[in-house]
C-alpha cells in the first residue's frame, strides 16, 4: 500500500509539473550609467582622499528600481575627473576602445534591445578648466569660449550614444548642483562669489538642457532639487548659523562645508546622492 501512494505522489507531481511548464529565466537588462565622479558615487574619506562608494545615485537609483524590474543590472562606466573632451577622446580613465563613449558605445550595440536606463552627467569638470572661483574676471572669460565647446562636445556623446542604444532607450541627463555657493560662509567676498557663480551655473546648466532635449533625453532637474537659485530664504544650520536655503542645502547634502581633512568637498554625500537619484527617478517617469 505504501508502495501505491509513493506511485501515485510521483504521478501527480510529474503532471503538475507537466501543466506549469519550464520556468522561465528573467531576461538580463541593463542600466548604464555614465559620467563622471558623481555617477561613481565619489566621496572623501576619513583622511580626505576622494573614494568611489556604493552610496553613488547610481546605485540608490539601482536599488529603487531592481525590486521592480528582475534581472536588471547595474553598469557603471563613470570616470572620476572626466570632462566632455575626455569622454569623447579618452586620457584619464582607461577604457576598451580608448573611450567611456568608445566603451558605452560598444556595450550599447553588443546590448542592444536590453538595455532599459540610460543616465549621465557630464560638463561639472569643464568649467573647472577655468580656474579657482575667486578669479571671477578669469571664470567669465573662460566661459565664453569653454560653454560653446562643452555644449558641442554633449551633443557629439549624445548623438553616438543615440545611435548605439536605439531610438526607443531612455536616456536621462542631468544638470548640477553648486558646491561654490559655499563661498557664502566666507563673508562679504565670498557672497559676491556665491552670486555671481550661481548666475554662470544657471547658464550653463540652461546650455546642457537644451543639449540634451534636443538628443530627445529628459532632463534630472538637480540644480531645482538643491534649490540653487534661492537666496532668498534663510535657513539655520546648526554649527554655521543662519544662511540662504540654496547654501544650507549645499552644506546639508555635500561635503563642502566640512572642516578638513574630510572637506572642503564638492562631492555629495550620502543624503545629497539620494536627492539626485529621486531626481533622476522623476525624470524618467520611473518614481
Amino acid at each position: 500500500m505504501g508502495l501505491v501512494r509513493i506511485a501515485l505522489a510521483v504521478a501527480a507531481l510529474a503532471a503538475i509539473t507537466a501543466c506549469s511548464g519550464p520556468v522561465k529565466a528573467v531576461p538580463a537588462s541593463y542600466y548604464l550609467a555614465l559620467g563622471d565622479s558623481l555617477s561613481q558615487g565619489v566621496q572623501p574619506d576619513m583622511a580626505g582622499a576622494n573614494v568611489e562608494t556604493r552610496q553613488g545615485y547610481a546605485d540608490q537609483l539601482y536599488a529603487a528600481l531592481r525590486s521592480g524590474h528582475p534581472g536588471l543590472q547595474l553598469v557603471k562606466f563613470g570616470c572620476p575627473g572626466e570632462t566632455t573632451s575626455t569622454m569623447i577622446n579618452g586620457g584619464i580613465c582607461r577604457y576598451p576602445g580608448g573611450s567611456q563613449l568608445a566603451a558605452a558605445a560598444a556595450f550599447l550595440r553588443a546590448h542592444r534591445g536590453h538595455v532599459f536606463l540610460i543616465t549621465i552627467d557630464i560638463g561639472a569638470n569643464d568649467p573647472e578648466d577655468c580656474g579657482s572661483w575667486a578669479s571671477l574676471g578669469k571664470i567669465a572669460s573662460c566661459f565664453g569660449t569653454g560653454v560653446p565647446r562643452a555644449a558641442t562636445n554633449l551633443a557629439t556623446i549624445m548623438t553616438r550614444l543615440r545611435a548605439a542604444a536605439g531610438p526607443s532607450v531612455r536616456i536621462v541627463g542631468m544638470n548640477y548642483y553648486l558646491p561654490a555657493l559655499a563661498e557664502w560662509l566666507d563673508g562679504t567676498p565670498g557672497q559676491a562669489i556665491a552670486r555671481v557663480s550661481e548666475r554662470l551655473a544657471a547658464g550653463y546648466n540652461d546650455v546642457l538642457e537644451q543639449v540634451y532635449t534636443e538628443s530627445g533625453a529628459r532632463v534630472a532637474d538637480v540644480s531645482g532639487a538643491f534649490d540653487t537659485a534661492n537666496f532668498g530664504d534663510q535657513v539655520t544650520v546648526p554649527g554655521i548659523g543662519q544662511v540662504p536655503r540654496n547654501v544650507a542645502l549645499v552644506c546639508q547634502w555635500t561635503w563642502e562645508c566640512v572642516a578638513p581633512p574630510r572637506g572642503p568637498n564638492q562631492h555629495a554625500n550620502e543624503a545629497g546622492y539620494r536627492v539626485i537619484a529621486r531626481t533622476f527617478l522623476q525624470a524618467a517617469g520611473l518614481s
